[in-house]
């Protein structure tokens, strides 16, 4: 159970505050490639850590991220024109190019003036279907993202992503907390075309689960374990990857998938869901399923990243599929089964008044790995997980003897084996 300061502490992500800090050491996934389709294309407002910027493709094609108001009389620059180099504010004219430099004020002739104009500006990399954004120290900027599936062909992925009515812990704690599979997502384990007529998918209704914790270089590895056939237990790893990263365990014959819950700000975040095979592409079939909303992906609201089902029509609850079981809570779809418990508890929810038991070892570790990290970082230490040998790792599932080594067998399970299939029953 957190203390009050130890909530707030976990919550504050703007500029500043300590988890904010921390996090803009990181590589921040901004947006989806197709977000910016081309150069002098319409710009794009993305609010991050609770700094509202735009983002634009200019006519070379260099993508700007921004501050979002120009410095004449605070406009939105949504409503510039993108045009021969720069963003041009629609009120008096002002333009910015992808640094934030005013490259023309045409008011006021001359460099005096104009030289001393510039908008808060942030590094951006274009790398496995995503806008990603570095908002932290220039001296301090790390390596770019090193995750298997940035590496991947276009073929070989899919990336969508949501907004979530809730801070982003309340949904990297549900990412981590495997317990919860045998219930919340019990009717569609049958099912869901991802996961049905596999072991995997039988024995994870079993729950009688028991959890074993092994710290890695980049946060750490998590066994849930279940019983499976008699003499043998089933075992599914989940990776947390600092600061928001989760792999789910895969189902033999599918795709892996992650996640990334990263903070709009201190009350919204944006999930990231990947769906992603290390060997070969994503059949069609599957992709017009994920963009339908199956498996860990939502459907959305054309136009919008907001999902059809959502806090203002109840989640599109169905009592007779609850009752029936065909929906455990009566949530159709995985993602918005997760999204739905999760913003239920508030939009901040209050840590002091859990009571937390031994299923939930994963949400203590990562809590307590967090704060570690912010203070440490506060102390003149160094962000942990950032080196490429952290990103570059596999979730897993296996059967082995109740027995058996589990701690040998799962740190070989979840290596990365370039050109060879994941590790999956």
């Amino acid at each position: 159970m957190l203390t009050r300061e130890q909530n707030e502490f976990l919550t504050r992500t703007g500029p500043g505050t300590p988890m904010g800090n921390l996090f803009r050491r990181y590589w921040i996934p901004a947006l989806l490639d197709w977000e910016l389709p081309g150069p002098d294309c319409s710009p794009v407002r993305v609010k991050l850590l609770g700094e509202e910027l735009i983002a634009f493709r200019d006519t070379e094609g260099r993508i700007g991220l921004i501050d979002e108001f120009c410095a004449h009389r605070g406009v939105s620059l949504w409503f510039g024109r993108n045009e021969e180099c720069g963003l041009r504010c629609s009120y008096h004219g002002w333009k910015y190019d992808v640094n934030g430099n005013c490259v023309d004020l045409p008011s006021e002739p001359g460099e005096r003036v104009r030289s001393r104009i510039k908008l808060k500006s942030y590094p951006t990399a274009e790398l496995g279907g995503v806008i990603w954004a570095y908002m932290g120290p220039p001296e301090e900027k790390p390596a770019l993202p090193n995750f298997e599936w940035v590496h991947l062909p276009a073929s070989h992925r899919v990336i969508t992503k949501r907004w979530q009515e809730s801070y982003y812990l309340q949904a990297v704690e549900g990412g981590i907390d495997s317990s919860h599979v045998s219930f919340l997502h019990r009717g569609d384990l049958a099912s869901d075309p991802f996961h049905k007529n596999t072991a995997g998918a039988k024995f994870a209704k079993s729950t009688k689960t028991t959890f074993e914790i092994i710290d890695a270089p980049g946060g750490m590895l998590i066994g849930a374990r279940r019983d499976a056939d008699p003499g043998n237990a089933y075992w599914r790893i989940t990776q947390w990857i600092m600061p928001w990263y989760t792999l789910i365990p895969p189902y033999a014959g599918n795709a892996l998938n992650g996640h990334a819950w990263v903070p709009m700000d201190d009350e919204n975040c944006v999930a990231w869901s990947m769906t992603f095979h290390p060997t070969q592409p994503i059949p069609e079939e599957h992709v017009k399923l994920i963009k339908d909303g199956n498996g860990v992906h939502a459907e959305l609201i054309a136009g919008t990243f907001r999902p059809v089902a959502n806090r203002t029509n109840d989640y599109l609850i169905d009592r007779a599929k609850q009752k029936s079981g065909r929906h455990y809570s009566g949530v159709k779809g995985l993602a918005m089964q997760d999204a739905s418990i999760q913003e239920s508890q508030g939009i901040i929810a209050d840590r002091t008044v859990e009571h937390l038991v031994t299923t939930d070892r994963a949400i203590v570790a990562a809590r307590q790995r967090l704060l570690k990290a912010a203070e440490e970082l506060q102390k003149g230490g160094k962000a942990p997980g950032l080196s490429p040998e952290a990103q570059l790792v596999r979730s897993a599932s296996f059967v082995i003897p109740v027995d058996g080594e589990f701690e040998k067998h799962a740190v070989d399970a979840v290596k990365y084996r370039k050109g060879e299939p994941h590790v999956a029953v």
